[in-house]
């Protein structure tokens, strides 16, 4: 008997899920290319998206359990996003919108001075 996941990708289940889709009306997928999209609020929307993805996947990379490789991954997935939310912010302030390496969040000390060298994850 196959198990329910062989199930699942069998082509007309494939298909229905589609339909099923595509009839309630989800949510879009992200454009593979930020100059594909010329509207300004789905542009910041994506930029959203990339960075909730960036930062669940950089709370996933400190558990002390994952192995060496798997922790490669997840770093190359990592840059990967950070690359792609740079594109991103470019688009946006070509769409006349904020620019975001400008206003970047910022690490301040006891002070309220900037920290020197925090340009890491974001």
């Amino acid at each position: 008997m196959a198990r329910n996941a062989e199930k699942a990708m069998t082509a007309l289940a494939r298909w229905r899920d589609a339909q099923m889709a595509e009839a309630r009306g989800e949510k879009e997928r992200r454009p593979f290319i930020a100059t594909d999209c010329d509207d300004l609020p789905k542009a910041e929307k994506w930029r959203r998206q990339i960075i909730g993805e960036i930062s669940r996947k950089v709370a996933q990379i400190q558990n002390a359990g994952l192995g060496e490789f798997r922790i490669r991954d997840m770093n190359d997935e990592i840059n990967k996003l950070l690359r792609e939310k740079g594109h991103w912010e470019v688009r946006i302030r070509e769409l006349g919108g904020p620019d975001y390496s400008r206003v970047g969040p910022r690490m301040l000390d006891q002070e309220g001075k900037e920290v020197p060298g925090n340009r890491g994850y974001k």
